[in-house]
C-alpha cells in the first residue's frame, strides 16, 4: 500500500459507539472508540488535536442512520468526509485479502481505503435542510404509531379500547402540529419555500411527499447529475446478466436512502392512476410486457429525475419536456 502525504480517518460507525481509525501521513496508526454521541463528537476532535493531525480526510460507509450526526459534525468542523458505500470497501477488503472481521479492524480497513482510492468528497445538507429533514422523520414515526395503535384498537378487549382511542387522539393532534410545524418551516426559507413551489407544480407530488423530497435534495444541489440523485434514493437499476445463461431480471438496487423509497411509493401509484403524464409513461411500459411493480419502480425512478431537472432548473413541471 502506498503511503498518503495526507492523514485520514476512517470511522466504523455503530449505534452506540465508533470504532476510528486515524492513519497519519507515513502510514502510522493510532486507534481509538468514542460514543456515538455529541460528548463522543467532541472527544473525537480533542483526539485530533491532540496527534496535530489538522484537517483530516474523514470516510465512513453509509450504512444505517448512524452515521449522518457525525458525518455533519466533522464536516462543520471542517474535516473534508467522504460517505462511500459498504460494497466498495468490502471489495477493497476482498481484493487485500482481509481475515479480520472486527468494528476496530473494519475501521482501519476504511482507513486505507480513503488514504489509497481518495473517494469523492461528501456534501453535507444545509442546516435548514437538515431540520427540515428530522421533522419529516418525526412526522413518519408518528404516523407509524397511529398505524400500530389502529391495529391494536381492532382487537383490543373492551376493557383497554378507551386508552388505546386516547392515544390515537394525541398521536392526532401531535401530527398536525408538526405538519403544521413542517409548511411554517418551509414557509420561513426563502429557498425551501421556492423549491416546494417548483415541485407543487408536478402533478402526483403533494404536501405528504414534498416535505421529503426536500429534505433531502432541497437547498444547494448536491448531486452532479439525475443518476447520483436516483442512486442516492435506491431506484437506480441493477441487472444481473453473466454471459449467455445466466439472465436475471432486473429490479430496483434499494442501496440508497430507504425513507425516501418509502416517500416516492405512493406519489408513483397516484401518477400511474391518475395523471396524464404517469399514464402515458405506464402504458409505455404496459405495452413492452413490464409487469405492475416495475411499472411503479420506474415512475419512483422518473420521480426523481423530474424532481431533480425541475430544482436544478428553477423552472416548474413542463409535461412536454418533463414526462418525454
Amino acid at each position: 500500500m502506498q503511503s498518503s502525504t495526507e492523514a485520514v480517518l476512517g470511522l466504523d460507525v455503530a449505534k452506540l459507539k465508533v470504532d476510528v481509525c486515524l492513519r497519519l501521513p507515513g502510514g502510522k496508526v493510532r486507534s481509538k472508540v468514542i460514543a456515538n454521541s455529541k460528548a463522543g463528537f467532541e472527544e473525537l476532535l480533542a483526539w485530533l488535536a491532540k496527534h496535530q493531525a489538522g484537517p483530516v480526510h474523514v470516510c465512513l460507509e453509509a450504512t444505517g442512520a448512524y452515521w449522518e450526526e457525525l458525518a455533519e459534525f466533522l464536516s462543520d468542523a471542517g474535516h473534508p468526509v467522504s460517505v462511500v458505500n459498504p460494497a466498495r470497501v468490502k471489495a477493497y477488503g476482498t481484493a487485500l485479502g482481509a481475515r479480520s472481521k472486527t468494528d476496530a479492524a473494519d475501521a482501519r480497513l476504511i482507513a486505507e481505503f480513503c488514504a489509497t482510492q481518495r473517494p469523492d468528497l461528501w456534501q453535507p445538507a444545509p442546516p435548514a435542510v437538515r431540520v427540515l429533514r428530522a421533522l419529516v422523520a418525526r412526522r413518519q414515526a408518528l404516523i407509524d404509531l397511529r398505524t400500530e395503535e389502529g391495529n391494536r384498537l381492532q382487537v383490543a378487549h373492551a376493557s383497554v379500547k378507551a386508552s388505546i382511542q386516547a392515544v390515537l387522539g394525541a398521536l392526532e393532534e401531535q401530527i398536525r402540529a408538526i405538519e403544521q410545524q413542517i409548511r411554517q418551516h418551509i414557509d420561513d426559507d426563502p429557498t425551501l419555500k421556492s423549491q416546494r413551489d417548483l415541485l407543487d407544480s408536478v402533478p402526483g407530488l403533494g404536501e405528504a411527499s414534498i416535505p421529503t423530497l426536500l429534505g433531502h435534495y432541497g437547498g444547494p444541489a448536491r448531486f452532479g447529475s439525475s443518476k447520483q440523485a436516483v442512486a442516492y434514493a435506491g431506484v437506480d437499476v441493477r441487472h444481473y446478466e453473466s454471459g449467455s445463461s445466466v439472465h436475471g431480471r432486473p429490479r430496483l438496487s434499494k442501496r440508497g436512502n430507504s425513507k425516501l423509497r418509502r416517500a416516492l411509493y405512493m406519489p408513483a401509484v397516484v401518477s400511474m392512476r391518475l395523471t396524464g403524464w404517469g399514464k402515458a409513461f405506464a402504458a409505455r411500459l404496459a405495452a413492452a410486457g413490464k409487469p405492475k411493480m416495475v411499472i411503479i419502480g420506474a415512475l419512483m425512478r422518473k420521480l426523481v429525475e423530474m424532481a431533480y431537472a425541475i430544482l436544478k432548473s428553477g423552472q416548474p413541471f413542463d409535461p412536454n419536456r418533463h414526462s418525454a
